[in-house]
């Protein structure tokens, strides 16, 4: 599969995956400990594929990085308050197929990080690296080093 097509087919999951989790908090029954969880969860469950749709049209690689660390820890967010559901509400199937997305999604993000954040080793100092480590001296050097 190339990235068009993964790219594609990820922005359609993470919509399903926002879609099916807003279905099911709306069969969850209403009162004051679901309302919490119903609030955070369709939050972070719609946040995923929002922020990934943002990463998609990024203007750089540490822009894309940024919306992809978003969306992996929306989807680990999701995945702690479908764990708070279970607890509650207890087991359904549907509660389980969205928690076991839930941990698909995270795991393809975490994935997605890692490999933008590995091709990323430069040698080169970058406006965020600290003047002392760019200034540094070798311990060769007849400066003593800060």
């Amino acid at each position: 599969m190339n990235n068009v097509a993964f790219r594609e087919k990820m922005e359609a999951r993470t919509v399903l995956f926002a879609v099916n989790t807003l279905a099911y908090l709306r069969t969850v029954p209403y009162d004051v400990a679901t309302k919490v969880i119903a609030f955070q969860l369709g939050k972070s469950a719609s946040s995923i594929g929002a922020n990934y749709h943002e990463a998609n049209r990024a203007i750089s690689r540490d822009d894309f990085a940024h919306k992809i660390s978003i969306s992996l820890k929306e989807a680990n967010e999701s995945v702690y308050w479908l764990k708070v559901v279970k607890g509650v509400l207890g087991e359904s199937t549907q509660l389980q197929g969205l928690l076991q997305e839930a941990l698909e999604l995270r795991n393809l993000f975490q994935s997605i990080l890692s490999s933008v954040k590995g091709r990323s080793t430069s040698t080169t100092p970058t406006s965020s690296t600290p003047n002392f480590l760019i200034n540094s001296t070798t311990p060769n050097s007849s400066t003593p080093p800060l």
